[in-house]
């Protein structure tokens, strides 16, 4: 078969993704109501011929979330106007109309929230107020847009796949070595209970301080770090393939996560512990910062330095390394360790997310950290695979589910989808080597 009816490119995955992005946008087109100061704003808009000498009516409930329509309303239309806000009950809007009315200030503007706009008071305005038949009636319109993507659900979608794709930086330095880790969805959730663990038992619980909660992630990320030094050697000096040293260090990661936690979740956590899972910094979640940092970092150890090259090598072609004179067992032990130590990584802003520890964390993330490298476009053979390139794989990952979910599919319907992509993605790797 010519491989060229497989071959995008060297980032092709990307085409993949902006299909995937403009397929979910059109499917999740529906009629949306603006709220909040994006309402108010729109409301504005349709007033802005209003003279100065004009009496405007701002009618909205009294609940808190038409508080901001108000505030974005007021600082989008002029100064001048004669504005008055009622953001009462509909018995004390009629109250205020109708002595408007009997003080001949009949204004010119009714402004009506969503909420406003749905009282009988108004659905008969004609009838219950005749004398308002000049006025002219502002309403927020429906507007076709697509829940895909709005900023919100955006930063969604990246804020989900920050762990795997934080982990996957890792495995795809493994996969390259033509190595697997299958312990790192363990190690997520020895990571998330030993820093709660410390927390809650020995550092204060809910009044523990930063610098306490800094030390028990730290000690949650070095131990997670050790398990993936173990794992690094034993493949190497023992010669035992990875896949079944992994697998081994997967039991015994999650009993350990079991036995330290007796099987229970834990809470007993501050407030503060949530910053790295739920902060936010210019609306951007530190989690996705932190992502992207390492990604640029990552990408710079693989694409700058001796240590990425001799990566490459040792997957590429085991026998030419070791005749290159490249430290294959010291290189393969630092990649398991560095996987080890993202794992560790993952596990604290999982547990930061959910605010609690707990050792059923991490079920299947090792299958999704996996799919995200080979769908990225590394080889599972080794020497091939850019950390870029893992990236995009996982926000195809994160926008399959994402849309599945925006469009009504089940779960276990999108499993499968996902697993008939891994298997594509295989398809693609075979014919491009042949």
């Amino acid at each position: 078969m010519n491989k060229t009816i497989f071959s995008f490119g060297s980032y092709g995955i990307f085409l993949v993704l902006v299909g995937l992005i403009i397929l979910f946008s059109v499917l999740t087109i529906e009629k949306q109501q603006l709220v909040g100061e994006d309402a108010g704003t729109a409301l504005a808009a349709q007033v802005d011929n209003a003279k100065d000498t004009d009496r405007i009516l701002l009618i909205t409930s009294v609940s808190k979330a038409e508080k901001a329509l108000i505030t974005g309303f007021e600082n989008s239309v002029s100064k001048e106007l004669q504005l008055e806000v009622l953001s009462q009950t509909p018995p004390a809007v009629r109250k205020r109309i109708v002595s408007l009315i009997e003080a001949n200030e009949i204004p010119e503007h009714i402004v009506l929230s969503n909420k406003a706009k749905k009282w009988l008071l108004f659905q008969q305005m004609q009838t219950n107020f005749p004398e308002l038949k000049n006025a002219k009636v502002a309403t927020i319109r429906a507007s076709s847009g697509s829940n895909f993507l709005k900023k919100e659900n955006l930063l969604n979608v990246a804020d989900q796949i920050a762990v795997i794709a934080i982990i996957a930086i890792g495995m795809t330095m493994v996969i390259i070595t033509s190595g697997i880790d299958l312990s790192v969805g363990s190690l997520i959730a020895l990571s998330a209970v030993i820093v709660t663990t410390l927390i809650a038992s020995y550092m204060g619980a809910e009044d523990a301080s930063t610098s306490s909660v800094v030390i028990a992630g730290l000690v949650a990320i070095v131990v997670c770090g050790i398990l993936g030094v173990l794992s690094g050697v034993f493949t190497t000096y023992f010669n035992i393939p990875s896949f079944i040293v992994t697998l081994s260090m997967m039991l015994i990661a999650s009993g350990i996560a079991y036995t330290i936690s007796e099987g229970q979740s834990i809470y007993q956590i501050p407030e503060s512990f949530v910053w790295l899972g739920r902060a936010r910094v210019f609306g951007i979640p530190i989690s996705v910062l932190l992502m992207v940092a390492l990604y640029f970092i990552a990408n710079i150890i693989m694409t700058k330095t001796v240590f990425g090259r001799y990566v490459y090598a040792i997957g590429g072609n085991l026998r030419a390394a070791q005749l290159s004179g490249v430290p294959i067992k010291k290189i393969t032990i630092i990649v398991f360790a560095i996987c080890g130590l993202l794992a560790g990584v993952g596990g604290i802003i999982l547990a930061s997310q959910l605010n609690s520890g707990s050792p059923t964390y991490g079920t299947s993330y090792e299958l999704y950290v996996i799919a995200a490298v080979v769908i990225g476009g590394s080889s599972l053979m080794g020497g091939e695979g850019k950390i870029w390139g893992t990236l995009i794989g996982a926000f195809v990952i994160g926008v399959i589910q994402n849309g599945m979910n925006l469009i009504g599919i089940e779960s276990y319907l999108q499993k499968i989808i996902l697993g008939l992509l891994i298997l594509v993605a295989l398809v693609i790797e075979k014919y491009k080597k042949t």
